[in-house]
């Protein structure tokens, strides 16, 4: 019960943290109590920049730290899900501070519910009395998703009829629903599974911090593989059809197949993979690409946990926008750096692991 005490702490820490970011031209709520909070956590996250990457660095250590606490005590936590409705209170709160797709997100269905046009030939630009240009980034490209998502942002917008505060708030629900739903089906599935999921570090700073839509077509495809499981085929393949239509990353996993060790399923993987490599590759590496991998919980349990350096060096990625302040192409090198010798080590310490365990074997 301590350790959840603490941990929750830490959230909350992280959740007050996030505000170092927030753009100076968006206020969310009209109050003096509210310009001096921001006021306060903009003169570290903008002029402090040393002390705020310290910060955010002590926070995603913590988070590791209790992530691995949790999966190596998982038979003695009551619920993962219990667990994740405590994450969901806390991180409901924070704001997106790594990342401006979120806003991409609320303003291209505003669009389609205000506007009454179509995302897919009209861009934030067509728009220009708008007051949210003002904090808004990527105002020159239309709508880059698939049709999954644009349904499914279409509600929270809808019902906030055009106020930015109610869009903000609607629209962290639909992230926080999303996270609910991938830790209740990996429950029914595998109780580590879900532990892994509703702790990781990637899940909550990208997919519920940051808000990123990867963090749905994750829990649409493990709600449809668990329905695979249960023999229910048209539920689990329209479910993972609808992962597909989010960002089309996932579209692969259609080939899935409800036995583990079947042979599709290893195309489904490699398809995933390959669709992330190419993004990264021909595009920019980013890190909320990465949570596609929890996709793979269901079938490869300890799939992550082979994967945790070059995650944390993803997280480490955020150093020179953290510290610096920009990605010019400096510090993109930057970040680059950081990511592939997160990759190195890993792949050492996989070989190393197996040597040893091999050796131990004998």
């Amino acid at each position: 019960m301590i350790i959840i005490i603490v941990y929750l702490i830490v959230l909350i820490g992280l959740s007050t943290y996030s505000y170092v970011l927030i753009d100076p031209n968006l206020t969310l709520i009209n109050a003096s109590w509210w310009r001096i909070f921001q006021d306060t956590f903009i003169q570290i996250g903008y002029y402090q920049r040393e002390l705020s990457w310290y910060l955010y660095l002590a926070l995603v250590l913590l988070l590791f730290l209790f992530h691995f606490i949790f999966i190596s005590r998982s038979m003695k936590i009551a619920s993962p899900f219990t667990l994740a409705i405590l994450v969901s209170l806390i991180i409901v709160i924070s704001y997106p501070f790594l990342s401006h797709d979120f806003f991409n997100y609320i303003f291209d269905a505003k669009i389609f519910t205000y506007y009454h046009q179509n995302p897919y030939l009209k861009t934030p630009l067509d728009f220009p009395r708008d007051e949210w240009l003002r904090f808004m980034h990527w105002v020159h490209r239309s709508y880059p998703y698939g049709p999954s998502f644009l349904v499914l942002t279409i509600i929270p917008s809808f019902l906030a009829f055009g106020k930015f505060i109610l869009n903000f708030v609607f629209f962290k629900f639909l992230f926080i629903a999303s996270y609910l739903i991938g830790v209740y089906y990996l429950q029914k599935i595998d109780k580590r599974s879900a532990l892994v999921f509703a702790t990781h570090p990637l899940i909550i700073i990208e997919g519920l911090v940051n808000a990123h839509n990867d963090l749905i077509a994750v829990s649409l495809a493990v709600a449809g593989f668990y329905y695979l499981k249960e023999k229910k085929e048209w539920m689990g393949r329209l479910l993972l059809l609808l992962s597909g239509g989010i960002k089309y990353i996932t579209l692969p996993l259609l080939f899935l197949r409800k036995k583990k060790e079947h042979w599709l399923n290893r195309v489904a993987v490699f398809g995933v993979v390959l669709l992330i490599a190419y993004l990264s590759l021909f595009r920019e590496i980013q890190p909320w690409y990465f949570l596609t991998l929890f996709i793979f919980l269901p079938i490869y349990p300890k799939f992550i946990d082979k994967l945790q350096i070059f995650i944390f060096g993803l997280l480490m990625s955020y150093y020179p926008f953290i510290r610096l302040g920009d990605w010019t192409n400096e510090r993109l090198l930057t970040k680059h750096w950081i990511i592939i010798s997160s990759i190195i080590l890993n792949l050492l310490y996989l070989l190393i692991y197996k040597r040893v365990y091999s050796l131990l074997k004998k």
